[in-house]
């Protein structure tokens, strides 16, 4: 095992973690602001003893990536919104098939073509499922080039433990920022040890195994459905996972995630110098929400307020008011666009709610 510390940008970070996760399969369709990521795996993946395709589109690389992990390995995609856009379908199919895959999405600035500046807009895809019917994506939102990279290995192991698509959500800005980076390199961490019994790898010794989405016959459908969701309680009961700053006797707690987050956590730094009694709450997981948290505060005595600080025009906010069922003062502030939210928006806002 080797360490070594380099300077790389998000997207890189991403593309490293990914291989020493183990990803042995990647298909992918050029798109800013993600680049760099498709950029360093086609350069490292084939030394690193993977496969790395530029598909034709983002519909083939998404259906590329379901046949390699219905073959049993470790397999990724990556683009940024209007292309994460075009690979629901495939996605759905994935997630109604039962395999493990892992998405990265970069997220820019929408609806539509958008722009390629930094944005949070696709919370309600990551976190809804993003395609046809009743699914769920574990959902990671890295804050950190560090985090990101860190993230891969947990992004994989999840999605075969469950056998369901994990979806990395950054943002431009993650992706095109270079930080300092940690780098832990094993032969070992290319070879997963987990059998995948339900992978079509040959039936010469056994019963042939079936991966399928598709269910005519009546009532097999809803079995399998059932089957999923499941699965779903099993993972928001045990896979919620945050940050918390100062929650024992913060008045006001600011929530956000990813890039967002960074300047939130600068924000209450700063107000507790001035004895303000602020807090923070960053979900490292979108999905599952880390709702256990805000329940907690909400039955407390003190009953904080809470302010939602998002890249977007409130989405992450409908879920913080679900988590707490109406019992506290939920405030929101946001911009999408490339718009961003400065310190002196957010402690407006926080005046505004009062401490």
């Amino acid at each position: 095992m080797t360490t070594k510390k380099l300077l790389m940008t998000g997207n890189e970070a991403i593309a490293e973690g990914a291989i020493q996760a183990g990803c042995s399969f990647y298909a992918g369709y050029p798109i800013t602001p993600q680049n760099e990521l498709t950029a360093y795996l086609a350069a490292h993946m084939r030394q690193a003893g993977g496969i790395f395709l530029q598909a034709e589109s983002e519909l083939a690389a998404i259906n590329m990536v379901f046949g390699a992990s219905a073959a049993g390995v470790r397999a990724m995609t990556s683009s940024s919104s209007p292309g994460i856009s075009l690979k629901q379908e495939g996605i759905s199919y994935i997630a109604g098939a039962q395999l493990p895959a892992v998405i990265v999405n970069v997220m820019r600035g929408g609806p539509g073509l958008g722009n390629i500046a930094p944005a949070q807009s696709d919370y309600f895809q990551a976190t809804r499922g993003g395609g046809h019917g009743d699914y769920r994506c574990i959902v990671f939102s890295p804050a950190y080039v560090q985090e990101a990279y860190d993230m891969m290995p947990q992004a994989f192991d999840l999605a075969d433990k469950y056998r369901v698509p994990a979806l990395i959500l950054a943002d431009g800005m993650l992706g095109q920022m270079m930080e300092p980076l940690q780098v832990t390199k094993s032969p070992s961490h290319h070879v997963t040890s987990q059998v995948k019994k339900w992978a079509l790898t040959g039936c010469k010794d056994r019963k042939p195994n079936i991966i399928k989405s598709f269910y005519i016959k009546e009532g097999d459908l809803e079995k399998a459905n059932l089957i999923l969701q499941k699965k779903y309680k099993t993972i928001q009961d045990k896979e919620q996972r945050y940050e918390g700053l100062f929650l024992d006797d913060a008045r006001i707690i600011l929530v956000a995630y990813g890039t967002m987050a960074r300047i939130a956590k600068s924000v209450v730094l700063g107000l507790r110098e001035k004895g303000k009694k602020i807090g923070l709450i960053r979900p490292l997981r979108l999905w599952p929400f880390p709702k256990d948290i805000f329940q907690e505060l909400a039955t407390s005595r003190k009953k904080p307020a809470f302010l939602a600080v998002e890249m977007s025009y409130g989405q992450m906010v409908e879920d913080v008011k679900l988590a707490l069922e109406g019992k506290c003062v939920v405030g929101f502030i946001g911009r999408s666009g490339g718009g961003i939210p400065t310190e002196e928006e957010i402690i407006g806002k926080i005046k505004k709610i009062g401490v």
